[in-house]
């Protein structure tokens, strides 16, 4: 019966295969679609990535730029901070020498230095205090050493040179003498 139904109906059978053979020319126009979308959706990818690289060095180019400018110029605002006192010294240094007194020289060179002592004071500069206080290797430098009875095993006796602090780092250490 199965080959009667075959002999019998020979376009059945041809449609049949006509339509194995356009399902799977569908699929393969589906599978060559979908290639094609993967092939452009990983082209952007890449382009993405290309321009995100690219970006990363051209960040990382100014970031090194800036740091260079940074150092250059770190000293900048000191500097025009200590211009005004530079002018004062030179003023003094073209003052006329025959109506200078040692009263009046020595009353201009003060207030240079108070100037200047304002500046590094505003920047974070700070002497560090000695005499008097009990002897500390991280800010003292014990130059010498005495036998003082007024003061008490361990303290700074004399400051023979100041030391300073930067905000909180030691610049240099005291130079001090210290009682044993």
């Amino acid at each position: 019966m199965s080959e009667e139904k075959m002999t019998q109906d020979p376009s059945v059978a041809e449609e049949q295969a006509n339509e194995t053979a356009g399902e799977q020319q569908t699929a393969e126009v589906n599978w060559e679609q979908e290639a094609a979308q993967w092939k452009a959706q990983a082209e952007e990818h890449q382009n993405r990535m290309l321009r995100a690289m690219a970006d990363m060095e051209n960040l990382r180019r100014r970031v090194r730029k800036e740091q260079e400018d940074l150092a250059k110029y770190a000293s900048l605002k000191i500097v025009e901070e200590l211009l005004p006192v530079l002018d004062n010294f030179e003023r003094a240094l073209a003052a006329d020498k025959e109506s200078m007194t040692v009263e009046s020289l020595l009353e201009g060179v003060n207030m240079v230095y108070r100037q200047m002592v304002q500046v590094f004071e505003k920047e974070g500069l700070s002497a560090i205090e000695a005499q008097g206080k009990p002897f500390d290797p991280h800010i003292h430098q014990a130059v010498m050493q005495t036998q003082n009875p007024e003061y008490e095993s361990g303290v700074v006796v004399a400051e023979l040179q100041k030391g300073y602090m930067f905000k909180d780092r030691v610049v240099r250490p005291s130079m001090v003498q210290v009682n044993e």
